[in-house]
């Protein structure tokens, strides 16, 4: 069971730190990612980490901003997001997949958590 937390309304230029914390019988270490989906849009990636935190990818559209870290012993994953952006607005989702490489697809995860959502305002 995955559990994101975090999310909030804030304005542009704040910071935001999303958590998700892996419990049950998902526990990690996994590959874990977050994705985002704004109102009628599909899901996208935003980031993922593999499972010891030595490989970190991000999209294109939060690289700079967006800094993805893991506490294995807290089986927990942040999303440290900063510089938002009215266009960050979205539900954020974290995800889990099984094996060892991090992954950008929506279909290769294999858990998935309740999402939060984010709210920027201009």
């Amino acid at each position: 069971q995955l559990q994101a937390s975090g999310g909030g309304l804030v304005q542009a230029g704040a910071s935001l730190r999303l958590s998700c914390v892996v419990s049950g019988r998902t526990k990690s270490p996994f590959v874990m990612g977050w994705f985002r989906q704004a109102p009628a849009k599909e899901r996208e990636f935003v980031g993922a980490i593999n499972r010891s935190g030595g490989r970190i990818q991000y999209a294109d559209s939060v690289r700079g901003r967006f800094t993805i870290s893991r506490d294995n012993a807290k089986d927990t994953v942040y999303l440290q997001m900063n510089s938002l952006k009215p266009e960050d607005t979205a539900v954020y989702y974290c995800a889990a997949r099984r094996g060892y490489f991090t992954g950008s697809a929506v279909g290769e995860y294999d858990y998935w958590g309740q999402g939060t959502l984010v709210t920027v305002s201009s």
